[in-house]
């Protein structure tokens, strides 16, 4: 429900914070597809913040954050 409540607006970007940490793997990719769609689609920049490198890795562009400072 706060993926549909945060897309509605057709925003032009999109701040999602761990948006498939409590779901099963397959509701998160269901999710994951969503977001790409998304940018993919309606060019829409999703921001998101997870600990789940496999998520990670199927984003266009990876910022790794320790200790609030930007690592490589």
């Amino acid at each position: 429900m706060a993926i549909a409540r945060a897309i509605v607006g057709e925003p032009r970007i999109l701040l999602a914070d761990e948006p498939t940490g409590n779901l099963d793997s397959h509701m998160g990719d269901e999710i994951m597809a969503i977001l790409e769609s998304l940018n993919q689609r309606d060019g829409t920049t999703v921001v998101m913040a997870t600990h789940d490198h496999k998520k990670a890795a199927r984003t266009q562009r990876i910022v790794r954050v320790f200790d609030g400072r930007i690592v490589h």
